[in-house]
């Protein structure tokens, strides 16, 4: 999806997925220390990448909308963190080898196969020897609840496909569930959800 599109959807003074962090990202905060260095993959209006930098990560945020990239940083700005933000298409991006010690991959299903497995791809070059990798992303099944999403079952994952990227690094968690959320007014409701920790090597 273009630019033009998330700047259009970003286009308000409301924050559409809300300030506060991924519930599944927060959950796992025993994994964050000061210091590390943090990428958060399309990190849209900075919900995440604020939280992570609240923890003491140093973040760097990428995302593809120069809208939301200016909310993020009013949003770092209005909690008093530091937030370092990219502009760039993660398809295109030149994911650095072994830059950051966390990569946080929170709903990037933006991208259909074949795209995608650039950003896998990009995702295995760029952690750290012992980083670790925190998903979240909906299942299929999230296409009956339609209450946040692409509206394409080819966009989404499942745990057998999570495991077929990343079975050979260390897998710390992985499960799907079914569970409500609330994250502004894009995702709202029962939702079909996969989850995933896993260290690379």
């Amino acid at each position: 999806m273009s630019s033009d599109f998330w700047n259009a959807r970003y286009a308000t003074e409301a924050y559409i997925f809300g300030t506060a962090p991924n519930a599944f990202l927060a959950s796992q905060a025993a994994l964050i220390r000061p210091g590390m260095r943090a990428l958060a993959v399309a990190d849209g209006e900075g919900r995440n990448g604020v939280w992570l930098a609240e923890q003491g990560a140093s973040v760097h945020a990428v995302d593809v909308s120069p809208a939301a990239l200016e909310k993020a940083r009013k949003l770092a700005a209005a909690r008093g963190v530091a937030l370092e933000t990219e502009l760039a298409d993660v398809l295109d991006w030149q994911w650095p080898e072994a830059a950051y010690d966390l990569v946080a991959a929170i709903f990037i299903q933006f991208a259909p196969p074949p795209e995608r497995e650039r950003i896998i791809a990009g995702i295995r070059r760029t952690l750290r020897p012992g980083g670790v990798l925190i998903l979240q992303g909906y299942t299929p099944k999230q296409l009956e609840y339609g209450t946040g999403g692409p509206p394409s079952a080819a966009n989404m994952y499942t745990s057998a496909l999570l495991r077929e990227w990343f079975g050979d690094w260390d897998i710390l968690h992985l499960a799907e569930h079914e569970s409500f959320i609330s994250e502004g007014t894009h995702h709202h409701g029962m939702s079909a959800l996969v989850d995933l920790v896993a260290r690379k090597p």
